[in-house]
């Protein structure tokens, strides 16, 4: 018999997490709560697969180790064993999966694999309906064109973090949000559809992996899931 214990890392503690017992339903994806509130002090990854859901600030990279400006993970996370499946780039922020488990971290990562990825787009001005049937068609890169994806205004995400620093606006031109659906993962793909559709973006926020969301982390924050045999 296997579980699955969901651990989050508290904003406030360097070495405190809650945990909750979950039992396997049929994969990593389908989980039933059992019991909750026990509280640990470490999490351990050496012999079973976890999973961390990471909300990754503005300013840090998909790595460990800092480089010039930009912070590393190892600021935020400090569990040994782990790997980032899937990256997000440094002036991006949002939900950043990192697994010790290679064939979970193939199935996120590989495109192939077809995981949908929602990202929280703020642009500069309102895009009309042309642009956004464009972004659902695909549009023309200088790699090739994108894939269909699923695009839609959306209101300001709530609850939405401060971004330090602070996003630069013009005055003049007003803001607005967009959901974009997308299963690619090429470099700086989102930035590079909104402007070829003539909508810049300002701020980009990963929202969610396939099943997998940000759920309410506050940046800098992690949870995860830990699979026990029983």
């Amino acid at each position: 018999m296997r579980r699955w214990i969901l651990w989050t890392k508290l904003a406030y503690s360097p070495f405190i997490y809650c945990i909750s017992s979950y039992k396997k339903c049929s994969s990593l994806n389908h989980l039933t709560l059992k019991t909750a509130g026990a509280m640990l002090p470490a999490m351990n990854c050496s012999s079973e697969t976890c999973l961390l859901c990471f909300n990754k600030p503005y300013g840090v990279l998909s790595q460990f180790t800092a480089e010039g400006r930009w912070r590393g993970l190892k600021d935020f996370i400090d569990i040994p064993g782990v790997y980032v499946a899937g990256r997000l780039d440094a002036d991006s922020e949002g939900l950043l999966l990192l697994t010790n488990d290679g064939r979970l971290q193939a199935r996120i990562s590989d495109p192939r694999h077809k995981m949908e990825k929602i990202y929280w787009v703020q642009v500069e001005g309102v895009p009309i309906d042309a642009a956004l049937q464009s972004l659902r068609q695909g549009v023309q890169l200088n790699d090739g064109p994108t894939k269909p994806a699923r695009a839609s205004l959306m209101a300001e995400p709530e609850p939405l973090w401060a971004r330090d620093p602070p996003v630069r606006f013009r005055q003049s031109i007003p803001t607005s949000w967009l959901e974009l659906v997308i299963s690619e993962g090429r470099n700086r793909q989102v930035r590079r559809m909104t402007a070829a559709v003539g909508y810049p973006t300002l701020r980009l926020i990963r929202a969610a992996i396939g099943p997998y969301t940000l759920q309410d982390l506050a940046p800098g924050t992690w949870r995860g899931i830990q699979e026990q045999k029983i």
